[in-house]
């Protein structure tokens, strides 16, 4: 099974400058666990997840003032819709993301998440009971 086939097409796209509260808000009223921050004077893309939201809030700073700049990994592994689960996995195992952004050549158009990789590796008719 290919990562187009698992991913979530659902990309929440923000900018550097909102707050972690309205990434918080945002990614709870999408339903999804992270989001792809953009930044057009920088050229670049990054991820904002739940995670960072949390250790942020951890270390006593204040959401409503905390930019998701400040808090966005910049050093992203990209999947291709191509790509199999098994390798999706792998970039997830070895670089410890939970989720992957996934890029074709117009952009981002999709997410991943080990959530996604489980539900297609585990067939629902399997639950124990």
């Amino acid at each position: 099974m290919l990562v187009r086939d698992a991913m979530s097409t659902v990309v929440l796209t923000i900018g550097p400058a909102h707050t972690l509260r309205q990434a918080a808000r945002l990614m709870a009223a999408r339903r999804v666990g992270a989001c792809v921050v953009l930044d057009g004077d920088a050229g670049g893309l990054g991820i904002l997840t739940e995670r960072d939201i949390l250790n942020s809030i951890a270390r006593d700073q204040d959401p409503d003032h905390e930019t998701a700049d400040a808090h966005t990994t910049r050093d992203v592994v990209f999947a291709a819709p191509t790509w199999t689960l098994a390798e999706a996995a792998e970039a997830m195992t070895h670089g410890g993301f939970r989720h992957l952004v996934v890029l074709d050549d117009r952009g981002p158009v999709g997410m991943v998440s080990v959530r996604d990789i489980i539900r297609c590796w585990v067939p629902v008719h399997s639950v124990a009971g």
